[in-house]
């Protein structure tokens, strides 16, 4: 992500290009404050369909290509659910159409993929409870809007999904959106190292809630999480014995061994694909991983918009059988690039993993990549680590709003961890000018993604896309 930004000046003449970390800092939010004059805050409000806008559906279907063919219809049954599920699926049609909708044209390390529900709780490596993003497939350098609209966008599908009314998701996006104002000046008053070291505690979570009662039922969740290991709850569901032997149990569709497993040379193959991945690793990181040895792999299925891309969970087992469950996902270009520019490393696994390490307040210790099977290139964490899922489909109104100021911390907190925040600071202000605005365009793209998936459920009832719809997960 470069450092370097064009300021405006008071004629609106760009300076020569310039390190930010050079710019004083009042400098920065005056030349903020000057750019609303080229982008109003307001007008970040406007969402109008552009008139060469691509079909939605095309955009979908071209990303298809390289996929499992058998997996498709099952990615195309969950989006086909409700107008929420197609949105949490569509992360590559917003992103075209993000790319029309005004910007001030600051860069952040974007998450790419920012709805509510890429966030929740997990353990960090001392082993406490943090609330941050959880998901980094899509992440590149881009607008820091695109994350922001995106987010509030999702408030608004979730509220509706609930069967909440138009102004209680207006209500939380609007909260979002005055959380991240917020927090982001928070973050850009401190130092570098106190804003790097940030994060949002369990306490932080729970100081917010009002409800005792749902204190208490959160407070059981985090305890419980924090006592079992991720590895640990997992195994008695996905491994079983056979033969004297351990393996992961075959579910399909949704878990099952693939064909090249059985193949003659896999495990030469295995092995040197997890020895490009140990190079990843720290020293330290390589030390832990080598007291484990892998004992079986088979594809799980995962998420909406990565079904029928390459997943696989490989469980691992230590001298003593205590085991650990690392997924391998299949990373591919961003869907910011073709609007955003390409990334700047070759290979998409190391992408995701930089991304990651920068957008969150404290990292997965398996995170790495490798290369696959086809020359697939894929990226390597632990597949759950006292992961705390929000149950958003039981979100009221006033939960929903609650969970929108978390959610906009923890994306100012992102955003101004690893790049200069003053800039968007300034820019936004201290009025409610960006939240409203915020809110606008959160009811208005989401009527849009409202209109797009009735366009998929008319090519369902066509023949034109084949779902496959399981029961209830």
């Amino acid at each position: 992500m470069s450092n370097v930004t064009r300021l405006p000046t008071k004629t609106g003449v760009p300076e020569a290009e310039r390190p930010v970390h050079s710019v004083p800092a009042n400098d920065l939010v005056a030349a903020g404050k000057r750019l609303r004059d080229a982008v109003p805050r307001a007008s970040q409000g406007v969402w109008k369909r552009h008139k060469d806008r691509p079909d939605p559906l095309e955009l979908l279907q071209a990303s298809d290509v390289g996929r499992v063919p058998e997996l498709i219809p099952i990615k195309y049954g969950r989006m086909l659910k409700s107008p929420f599920t197609f949105y949490r699926g569509a992360a590559g049609v917003m992103a075209a159409d993000l790319a029309t909708t005004p910007s001030m044209g600051v860069n952040v390390q974007a998450c790419g993929d920012c709805h509510l529900l890429n966030f929740g709780g997990f353990a960090t490596p001392e082993r406490n409870i943090a609330f941050d993003i959880n998901d980094f497939d899509e992440t590149l350098p881009a607008s820091w809007e695109w994350d922001v609209k995106r987010l509030v966008a999702s408030f608004v599908l979730a509220a509706r999904s609930n069967g909440l009314s138009n102004s209680a998701g207006r209500d939380a996006a609007v909260n979002c959106a005055r959380s991240y104002r917020e927090r982001l000046r928070e973050v850009a008053e401190m130092s570098p190292l106190e804003a790097w070291y940030a994060h949002i505690s369990a306490e932080d979570v729970i100081a917010r809630l009002d409800d005792a009662g749902l204190k208490k039922r959160v407070r059981r969740r985090i305890d419980k999480a924090q006592e079992e290991g991720g590895s640990d709850v997992d195994y008695p569901k996905l491994a079983e014995m056979v033969g004297g032997q351990v393996h992961i149990k075959d579910q399909p569709p949704l878990i099952f061994h693939a064909d090249a497993t059985r193949e003659e040379g896999f495990r030469d193959f295995l092995d040197k694909a997890l020895a490009e991945y140990r190079e990843t690793l720290p020293d330290d990181r390589r030390a832990l991983l080598d007291r484990y040895r892998l004992v079986d792999v088979a594809i799980k299925v995962v998420g909406i918009g990565s079904v029928g891309r390459y997943c696989s969970i490989g469980l691992f087992m230590s001298s003593s059988n205590e085991p650990l469950f690392l997924q391998f996902k299949q990373a591919v270009a961003s869907v910011l690039e073709p609007y955003a520019g390409k990334s700047l490393y070759s290979h998409s696994g190391q992408r995701v993993v930089q991304g990651q390490r920068l957008m969150q307040s404290s990292s997965d210790v398996f995170l790495g990549w490798l290369t696959g099977l086809e020359g697939r290139q894929v990226y390597v964490r632990q597949l759950r680590d006292a992961k705390i899922k929000p149950l958003v489909e039981t979100f009221d109104r006033s939960m929903l709003a609650i969970y929108g100021e978390l959610c906009g911390w923890a994306l100012a907190r992102a955003h101004g961890r690893a790049s200069h925040p003053w800039l968007i600071s300034g820019y936004l202000g201290s009025s409610d000018a960006f939240d409203v605005a915020m809110g606008n365009f959160a009811v208005a793209y989401a009527d849009q993604a409202e209109r797009d998936h009735a366009a998929l459920k008319a090519a369902v009832s066509a023949g034109k896309i084949q779902v496959h719809v399981e029961e209830d997960r």
